[in-house]
């Protein structure tokens, strides 16, 4: 019995890293939701002459 459970704790060390990462992740994800193009603007259909020429 004692401080260590079965099946191994996680340290408070461990605890702090692995709250740090969630934080980035968080803060990464916010930054790409706030620079994200909507899929309306990026899915317009552009007509492409290029193919015109050959008809």
């Amino acid at each position: 019995m004692g401080d260590q459970d079965e099946g191994g704790s996680e340290s408070t060390g461990e605890r702090i890293d692995a709250a740090e990462r969630e934080a980035a992740r968080r803060r990464l994800l916010d930054r790409a939701e706030a620079e994200r193009i909507p899929a309306t603007e990026t899915t317009r259909a552009v007509p492409d002459r290029r193919w015109r020429h050959g008809r």
